[in-house]
Protein backbone atom coordinates (compact mmCIF):
# COMPACT_ATOMS: atom_id res chain seq x y z
CA UNK A 1 0.00 0.00 0.00
CA UNK A 2 2.69 2.51 1.00
CA UNK A 3 4.43 1.64 -2.26
CA UNK A 4 1.43 2.75 -4.37
CA UNK A 5 1.19 5.97 -2.74
CA UNK A 6 4.88 6.69 -3.35
CA UNK A 7 4.72 5.30 -7.55
CA UNK A 8 1.63 7.46 -7.81
CA UNK A 9 3.49 10.88 -5.93
CA UNK A 10 6.72 10.58 -8.55
CA UNK A 11 4.19 10.29 -11.61
CA UNK A 12 2.40 13.44 -10.32
CA UNK A 13 4.87 16.31 -11.73
CA UNK A 14 4.73 14.49 -14.97
CA UNK A 15 0.91 14.71 -15.08
CA UNK A 16 0.68 18.13 -14.36
CA UNK A 17 3.00 19.26 -17.25
CA UNK A 18 1.47 17.36 -19.51
CA UNK A 19 -2.15 18.77 -18.82
CA UNK A 20 -0.55 22.30 -18.65
CA UNK A 21 0.57 21.68 -22.35
CA UNK A 22 -1.87 20.83 -24.11
CA UNK A 23 -4.20 22.88 -22.29
CA UNK A 24 -1.68 26.48 -23.21
CA UNK A 25 -2.55 26.93 -26.71
CA UNK A 26 -6.81 26.50 -26.37
CA UNK A 27 -6.12 29.31 -23.40
CA UNK A 28 -3.88 31.74 -25.53
CA UNK A 29 -5.97 31.37 -28.55
CA UNK A 30 -8.89 32.89 -26.23
CA UNK A 31 -7.02 36.19 -25.27
CA UNK A 32 -6.30 36.55 -28.64
CA UNK A 33 -9.89 36.85 -29.64
CA UNK A 34 -10.77 38.82 -26.94
CA UNK A 35 -7.69 41.07 -27.19
CA UNK A 36 -8.67 41.40 -30.99
CA UNK A 37 -12.28 42.02 -29.85
CA UNK A 38 -11.21 45.34 -27.38
CA UNK A 39 -9.45 46.33 -29.88
CA UNK A 40 -12.17 46.73 -32.50
CA UNK A 41 -15.53 47.85 -31.00
CA UNK A 42 -17.23 47.41 -34.13
CA UNK A 43 -17.49 43.72 -33.86
CA UNK A 44 -19.97 43.73 -31.67
CA UNK A 45 -23.67 44.30 -32.68
CA UNK A 46 -22.36 42.87 -36.29
CA UNK A 47 -24.75 39.58 -36.38
CA UNK A 48 -27.67 39.84 -39.40
CA UNK A 49 -30.28 39.26 -36.26
CA UNK A 50 -29.17 42.85 -35.33
CA UNK A 51 -29.08 44.58 -38.81
CA UNK A 52 -31.74 46.82 -40.82
CA UNK A 53 -33.65 44.27 -42.60
CA UNK A 54 -32.11 40.94 -40.96
CA UNK A 55 -33.63 37.96 -40.43
CA UNK A 56 -34.47 38.35 -37.03
CA UNK A 57 -38.36 38.42 -36.58
CA UNK A 58 -38.45 39.86 -33.54
CA UNK A 59 -37.52 43.01 -34.82
CA UNK A 60 -39.54 43.09 -38.12
CA UNK A 61 -42.76 42.28 -35.79
CA UNK A 62 -41.62 45.16 -33.75
CA UNK A 63 -41.31 47.59 -36.92
CA UNK A 64 -44.39 46.34 -38.55
CA UNK A 65 -45.81 47.30 -35.56
CA UNK A 66 -44.78 50.65 -35.19
CA UNK A 67 -46.43 51.18 -38.80
CA UNK A 68 -49.25 49.52 -37.74
CA UNK A 69 -50.06 51.93 -34.58
CA UNK A 70 -49.06 55.01 -36.87
CA UNK A 71 -51.81 54.18 -39.81
CA UNK A 72 -54.00 53.24 -36.92
CA UNK A 73 -53.69 56.86 -35.44
CA UNK A 74 -54.33 58.28 -38.93
CA UNK A 75 -57.30 56.32 -39.26
CA UNK A 76 -58.21 57.43 -35.59
CA UNK A 77 -57.48 61.20 -36.39
CA UNK A 78 -59.86 60.88 -39.70
CA UNK A 79 -62.38 59.41 -37.76
CA UNK A 80 -62.61 61.88 -35.23
CA UNK A 81 -62.53 64.50 -38.16
CA UNK A 82 -65.45 62.71 -39.95
CA UNK A 83 -67.39 62.92 -36.54
CA UNK A 84 -66.91 66.75 -35.96
CA UNK A 85 -67.65 67.40 -39.08
CA UNK A 86 -71.06 65.45 -38.90
CA UNK A 87 -71.63 66.67 -35.91
CA UNK A 88 -71.27 70.80 -36.66
CA UNK A 89 -73.44 69.74 -39.87
CA UNK A 90 -75.99 68.32 -37.51
CA UNK A 91 -75.92 71.32 -35.52
CA UNK A 92 -76.22 73.61 -38.24
CA UNK A 93 -79.19 71.67 -39.44
CA UNK A 94 -81.17 71.99 -36.53
CA UNK A 95 -80.57 75.34 -35.90
CA UNK A 96 -81.52 76.15 -39.32
CA UNK A 97 -84.85 73.80 -39.04
CA UNK A 98 -85.34 76.33 -35.58
CA UNK A 99 -84.87 79.46 -37.74
CA UNK A 100 -87.52 78.04 -40.11
CA UNK A 101 -90.31 77.40 -37.43
CA UNK A 102 -89.32 80.79 -36.14
CA UNK A 103 -89.95 82.37 -39.26
CA UNK A 104 -93.29 80.39 -39.98
CA UNK A 105 -94.94 80.92 -36.71
CA UNK A 106 -93.90 84.79 -36.58
CA UNK A 107 -95.35 84.82 -40.66
CA UNK A 108 -99.09 85.74 -40.71
CA UNK A 109 -101.19 83.48 -42.30
CA UNK A 110 -102.51 85.52 -45.18
CA UNK A 111 -98.42 86.11 -46.13
CA UNK A 112 -98.46 85.81 -50.14
CA UNK A 113 -95.90 83.72 -51.94
CA UNK A 114 -96.50 85.53 -55.00
CA UNK A 115 -98.07 84.95 -58.23
CA UNK A 116 -98.04 81.47 -60.30
CA UNK A 117 -97.39 83.76 -63.24
CA UNK A 118 -94.95 86.02 -61.78
CA UNK A 119 -92.60 82.64 -60.92
CA UNK A 120 -93.23 81.44 -64.59
CA UNK A 121 -91.93 84.56 -66.30
CA UNK A 122 -88.53 85.06 -63.23
CA UNK A 123 -87.48 82.02 -63.55
CA UNK A 124 -87.49 81.72 -67.20
CA UNK A 125 -90.10 78.61 -67.35
CA UNK A 126 -92.89 80.47 -69.81
CA UNK A 127 -89.80 81.45 -72.27
CA UNK A 128 -89.11 77.76 -72.11
CA UNK A 129 -92.60 76.46 -72.65
CA UNK A 130 -93.56 78.80 -75.25
CA UNK A 131 -90.39 77.69 -77.60
CA UNK A 132 -91.36 74.41 -76.99
CA UNK A 133 -94.61 75.30 -78.55
CA UNK A 134 -92.79 77.07 -80.98
CA UNK A 135 -90.52 74.09 -82.01
CA UNK A 136 -92.16 70.78 -81.77
CA UNK A 137 -95.82 70.23 -83.67
CA UNK A 138 -98.34 68.34 -82.19
CA UNK A 139 -97.48 66.11 -79.38
CA UNK A 140 -99.89 67.43 -77.01
CA UNK A 141 -99.72 64.25 -74.08
CA UNK A 142 -96.31 65.10 -74.18
CA UNK A 143 -96.42 68.95 -73.35
CA UNK A 144 -98.89 68.37 -70.88
CA UNK A 145 -96.78 66.21 -69.38
CA UNK A 146 -94.18 68.77 -69.45
CA UNK A 147 -96.32 71.29 -68.30
CA UNK A 148 -97.19 69.14 -65.14
CA UNK A 149 -93.86 68.82 -63.90
CA UNK A 150 -93.09 72.79 -64.60
CA UNK A 151 -96.32 73.27 -62.42
CA UNK A 152 -94.83 71.10 -59.94
CA UNK A 153 -91.43 72.94 -59.91
CA UNK A 154 -93.10 76.39 -59.62
CA UNK A 155 -95.43 75.59 -56.59
CA UNK A 156 -92.51 73.32 -54.94
CA UNK A 157 -90.55 76.94 -55.22
CA UNK A 158 -93.00 78.96 -53.40
CA UNK A 159 -93.48 76.64 -50.39
CA UNK A 160 -89.69 77.16 -50.32
CA UNK A 161 -90.10 80.86 -50.73
CA UNK A 162 -92.05 80.34 -47.36
CA UNK A 163 -90.56 78.14 -45.81
CA UNK A 164 -91.99 74.74 -46.30
CA UNK A 165 -90.09 71.99 -45.86
CA UNK A 166 -89.61 70.54 -49.70
CA UNK A 167 -87.85 67.38 -51.22
CA UNK A 168 -86.40 67.04 -54.58
CA UNK A 169 -88.72 64.83 -56.66
CA UNK A 170 -87.54 62.20 -58.67
CA UNK A 171 -87.37 64.01 -61.96
CA UNK A 172 -85.94 60.78 -64.30
CA UNK A 173 -87.59 60.32 -66.97
CA UNK A 174 -88.69 57.55 -69.67
CA UNK A 175 -89.17 58.29 -73.03
CA UNK A 176 -90.99 55.63 -75.16
CA UNK A 177 -91.54 56.13 -78.92
CA UNK A 178 -90.55 55.44 -82.67
CA UNK A 179 -87.32 57.67 -83.80
CA UNK A 180 -88.05 61.43 -84.94
CA UNK A 181 -90.43 61.87 -82.35
CA UNK A 182 -89.51 64.65 -80.23
CA UNK A 183 -87.64 63.05 -77.47
CA UNK A 184 -83.92 64.46 -77.70
CA UNK A 185 -85.90 67.76 -78.03
CA UNK A 186 -87.97 67.24 -75.41
CA UNK A 187 -85.12 65.82 -73.01
CA UNK A 188 -82.84 69.41 -73.95
CA UNK A 189 -86.04 71.90 -72.65
CA UNK A 190 -86.47 69.83 -69.99
CA UNK A 191 -82.53 70.35 -68.99
CA UNK A 192 -83.37 74.00 -69.74
CA UNK A 193 -86.12 74.01 -67.14
CA UNK A 194 -84.43 72.09 -64.47
CA UNK A 195 -81.49 74.55 -64.74
CA UNK A 196 -83.44 77.94 -64.78
CA UNK A 197 -85.78 75.75 -61.63
CA UNK A 198 -82.62 75.08 -60.09
CA UNK A 199 -82.99 71.43 -59.90
CA UNK A 200 -79.57 70.25 -61.82
CA UNK A 201 -76.62 73.12 -62.37
CA UNK A 202 -76.23 73.52 -65.67
CA UNK A 203 -78.65 71.99 -67.87
CA UNK A 204 -77.17 70.53 -70.28
CA UNK A 205 -77.93 66.98 -71.86
CA UNK A 206 -75.35 64.30 -72.74
CA UNK A 207 -76.87 61.67 -75.03
CA UNK A 208 -75.12 57.94 -74.94
CA UNK A 209 -75.47 54.45 -76.47
CA UNK A 210 -74.49 51.47 -75.36
CA UNK A 211 -71.31 51.65 -77.23
CA UNK A 212 -70.78 54.65 -74.86
CA UNK A 213 -71.49 53.00 -71.69
CA UNK A 214 -70.23 49.23 -72.13
CA UNK A 215 -66.86 47.91 -72.28
CA UNK A 216 -65.34 45.50 -74.38
CA UNK A 217 -63.36 43.78 -71.50
CA UNK A 218 -63.00 43.11 -68.13
CA UNK A 219 -62.62 45.99 -65.88
CA UNK A 220 -63.69 48.19 -68.98
CA UNK A 221 -66.98 48.72 -68.72
CA UNK A 222 -67.16 50.85 -65.16
CA UNK A 223 -64.46 53.67 -65.87
CA UNK A 224 -66.99 54.62 -69.47
CA UNK A 225 -69.61 54.52 -67.65
CA UNK A 226 -68.56 56.61 -64.44
CA UNK A 227 -66.49 58.91 -67.82
CA UNK A 228 -70.20 59.25 -69.46
CA UNK A 229 -71.68 60.08 -66.24
CA UNK A 230 -69.17 62.44 -65.06
CA UNK A 231 -69.66 64.29 -67.74
CA UNK A 232 -73.43 64.44 -67.45
CA UNK A 233 -73.41 65.66 -63.48
CA UNK A 234 -75.20 68.99 -63.40
CA UNK A 235 -77.64 68.39 -66.42
CA UNK A 236 -79.42 65.31 -68.28
CA UNK A 237 -78.33 61.87 -69.34
CA UNK A 238 -79.77 60.95 -72.09
CA UNK A 239 -79.77 57.03 -72.83
CA UNK A 240 -80.65 56.38 -76.38
CA UNK A 241 -82.39 52.89 -76.86
CA UNK A 242 -81.53 51.92 -73.57
CA UNK A 243 -82.71 48.48 -73.78
CA UNK A 244 -79.62 47.59 -75.76
CA UNK A 245 -77.53 48.11 -71.89
CA UNK A 246 -79.09 44.31 -71.39
CA UNK A 247 -78.39 40.71 -72.64
CA UNK A 248 -80.62 38.45 -71.27
CA UNK A 249 -79.39 35.70 -73.59
CA UNK A 250 -75.66 36.57 -71.78
CA UNK A 251 -74.89 36.45 -68.08
CA UNK A 252 -71.77 37.48 -68.24
CA UNK A 253 -72.52 40.21 -70.22
CA UNK A 254 -71.13 43.64 -69.09
CA UNK A 255 -73.80 45.99 -69.55
CA UNK A 256 -74.91 44.36 -66.15
CA UNK A 257 -72.08 46.67 -64.80
CA UNK A 258 -73.35 49.54 -65.97
CA UNK A 259 -76.51 49.29 -65.32
CA UNK A 260 -75.75 48.67 -61.76
CA UNK A 261 -73.48 52.11 -61.69
CA UNK A 262 -76.70 53.86 -63.41
CA UNK A 263 -78.96 53.07 -60.88
CA UNK A 264 -76.46 53.69 -57.68
CA UNK A 265 -76.06 57.26 -59.29
CA UNK A 266 -79.69 57.78 -60.15
CA UNK A 267 -80.52 57.03 -56.43
CA UNK A 268 -77.43 58.82 -54.46
CA UNK A 269 -76.92 61.92 -56.58
CA UNK A 270 -80.77 62.78 -57.99
CA UNK A 271 -79.99 66.42 -56.79
CA UNK A 272 -77.28 66.38 -59.63
CA UNK A 273 -78.26 64.23 -62.20
CA UNK A 274 -81.61 63.71 -64.02
CA UNK A 275 -81.44 59.87 -66.15
CA UNK A 276 -83.73 59.92 -69.33
CA UNK A 277 -83.98 56.44 -70.77
CA UNK A 278 -85.25 56.28 -74.40
CA UNK A 279 -86.42 53.90 -77.13
CA UNK A 280 -89.39 51.86 -78.24
CA UNK A 281 -92.15 51.44 -76.06
CA UNK A 282 -92.25 47.17 -75.60
CA UNK A 283 -88.71 46.95 -75.84
CA UNK A 284 -88.60 49.45 -72.74
CA UNK A 285 -91.54 47.55 -70.89
CA UNK A 286 -89.19 44.53 -71.22
CA UNK A 287 -86.11 46.02 -70.40
CA UNK A 288 -88.44 47.17 -67.34
CA UNK A 289 -89.18 43.81 -66.55
CA UNK A 290 -85.72 42.29 -66.34
CA UNK A 291 -84.07 45.25 -64.34
CA UNK A 292 -87.28 46.09 -61.77
CA UNK A 293 -84.51 48.28 -59.56
CA UNK A 294 -84.90 50.60 -62.70
CA UNK A 295 -88.35 51.39 -63.29
CA UNK A 296 -88.80 51.95 -59.65
CA UNK A 297 -86.34 54.75 -59.93
CA UNK A 298 -88.44 55.91 -62.81
CA UNK A 299 -90.99 58.86 -61.94
CA UNK A 300 -92.09 59.81 -64.98
CA UNK A 301 -92.78 57.97 -68.20
CA UNK A 302 -93.65 60.16 -71.05
CA UNK A 303 -94.76 58.43 -74.12
CA UNK A 304 -94.38 60.23 -78.01
CA UNK A 305 -97.06 58.90 -80.00
CA UNK A 306 -95.89 59.12 -83.92
CA UNK A 307 -96.95 62.02 -86.17
CA UNK A 308 -99.80 62.33 -88.61
CA UNK A 309 -99.27 63.54 -92.24
CA UNK A 310 -100.41 66.75 -91.47
CA UNK A 311 -98.80 67.35 -88.55
CA UNK A 312 -95.54 66.40 -90.70
CA UNK A 313 -96.53 68.73 -93.07
CA UNK A 314 -96.52 71.12 -90.38
CA UNK A 315 -93.22 69.71 -89.37
CA UNK A 316 -91.51 70.74 -92.79
CA UNK A 317 -93.25 74.33 -92.72
CA UNK A 318 -91.47 74.70 -89.26
CA UNK A 319 -87.92 73.45 -90.98
CA UNK A 320 -88.37 75.68 -93.87
CA UNK A 321 -89.01 78.95 -91.55
CA UNK A 322 -86.02 78.02 -89.73
CA UNK A 323 -83.81 77.92 -92.87
CA UNK A 324 -85.51 80.84 -94.29
CA UNK A 325 -87.05 79.17 -97.15
CA UNK A 326 -90.60 79.57 -98.05
CA UNK A 327 -92.67 75.82 -100.06
CA UNK A 328 -94.16 77.49 -103.20
CA UNK A 329 -98.02 76.57 -103.61
CA UNK A 330 -98.66 73.04 -104.95
CA UNK A 331 -95.68 71.67 -102.65
CA UNK A 332 -98.05 70.61 -100.18
CA UNK A 333 -99.73 68.07 -102.16
CA UNK A 334 -96.54 66.43 -103.37
CA UNK A 335 -94.76 66.39 -100.27
CA UNK A 336 -97.66 64.53 -98.56
CA UNK A 337 -97.67 62.23 -101.18
CA UNK A 338 -93.94 61.16 -100.58
CA UNK A 339 -94.94 61.14 -96.85
CA UNK A 340 -97.86 58.64 -97.47
CA UNK A 341 -95.55 56.41 -99.42
CA UNK A 342 -92.71 56.67 -97.24
CA UNK A 343 -94.81 55.50 -94.88
CA UNK A 344 -95.22 52.14 -95.99
CA UNK A 345 -91.60 51.62 -96.52
CA UNK A 346 -89.03 50.64 -93.98
CA UNK A 347 -87.13 52.94 -91.58
CA UNK A 348 -89.41 55.68 -91.48
CA UNK A 349 -88.09 58.14 -88.58
CA UNK A 350 -91.17 61.01 -88.68
CA UNK A 351 -89.80 64.05 -87.88
CA UNK A 352 -86.15 62.76 -89.59
CA UNK A 353 -87.78 61.47 -92.79
CA UNK A 354 -89.19 64.99 -93.12
CA UNK A 355 -85.54 66.55 -92.40
CA UNK A 356 -83.74 64.41 -94.81
CA UNK A 357 -86.98 65.25 -97.47
CA UNK A 358 -86.32 68.69 -96.86
CA UNK A 359 -82.24 68.45 -97.52
CA UNK A 360 -83.48 66.75 -100.87
CA UNK A 361 -85.96 69.24 -101.93
CA UNK A 362 -83.70 71.66 -101.39
CA UNK A 363 -80.60 70.04 -102.55
CA UNK A 364 -83.05 69.83 -106.14
CA UNK A 365 -84.05 73.18 -106.19
CA UNK A 366 -80.31 74.41 -105.83
CA UNK A 367 -79.30 72.34 -108.78
CA UNK A 368 -82.48 73.82 -110.78
CA UNK A 369 -81.45 77.12 -109.99
CA UNK A 370 -78.33 76.46 -111.12
CA UNK A 371 -79.22 74.97 -114.21
CA UNK A 372 -81.44 77.33 -115.05
CA UNK A 373 -79.02 80.32 -115.25
CA UNK A 374 -75.81 78.22 -116.71
CA UNK A 375 -78.08 77.30 -119.29
CA UNK A 376 -80.92 80.04 -120.05
CA UNK A 377 -80.57 83.54 -121.06
CA UNK A 378 -81.20 85.37 -118.07
CA UNK A 379 -77.30 84.39 -115.62
CA UNK A 380 -79.50 86.33 -112.70
CA UNK A 381 -81.03 84.42 -109.69
CA UNK A 382 -83.43 86.10 -107.54
CA UNK A 383 -83.98 86.23 -103.75
CA UNK A 384 -87.33 85.13 -104.36
CA UNK A 385 -85.47 82.45 -106.59
CA UNK A 386 -83.04 81.63 -103.55
CA UNK A 387 -86.17 81.04 -101.12
CA UNK A 388 -88.43 78.95 -102.98
CA UNK A 389 -89.01 75.44 -103.19
CA UNK A 390 -91.17 74.64 -105.94
CA UNK A 391 -93.59 71.59 -106.36
CA UNK A 392 -91.49 70.35 -109.04
CA UNK A 393 -88.28 70.00 -106.36
CA UNK A 394 -90.61 67.37 -104.33
CA UNK A 395 -91.68 65.74 -107.20
CA UNK A 396 -88.09 64.79 -108.18
CA UNK A 397 -87.71 62.73 -104.49
CA UNK A 398 -91.77 61.73 -104.48
CA UNK A 399 -91.16 59.79 -108.20
CA UNK A 400 -88.16 57.91 -106.66
CA UNK A 401 -89.87 56.58 -103.93
CA UNK A 402 -92.83 55.57 -106.15
CA UNK A 403 -90.69 53.58 -108.44
CA UNK A 404 -89.22 51.95 -105.52
CA UNK A 405 -90.25 48.43 -104.14
CA UNK A 406 -92.13 48.12 -101.27
CA UNK A 407 -89.03 47.18 -99.00
CA UNK A 408 -86.50 49.62 -100.25
CA UNK A 409 -84.77 50.99 -97.99
CA UNK A 410 -84.56 55.03 -98.71
CA UNK A 411 -83.09 58.42 -96.76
Amino acid sequence: MLGSVLLLLAKAPALALTTTSSTTPRLLGQRRSLTTMMSDPNQFGRGPSLEWGGTDTTTSGARKLSEALAEGDIERKKAIEEAERRAKWQEMEREEKLRKIKYMKDMPDDTPAGTVAEFMFKEGVKETLEKLDYDLVGLKPVKKRVREIAALLVLDKMRRKLGFDTAVPSLHMCFTGAPGTGKTTVAVRMGQILAKMGYCRSGHVVVATRDDLVGQYVGHTAPKTKEVIKQALGGVLLIDEAYYLYNAANDRDYGQESIEILLNFMENNREDLVVVLAGYKDRMDKFFSFIPGMNSRIGNHIDFPNYEVEELFEISQVMARDLEYTLAPGSEQVFKKYIERRMTMPFFSNARTVRNAMDRARMNSAIRIFDTAIAGPNPYVTREDLMAIQPADFQVILDEALAAPDDAILA
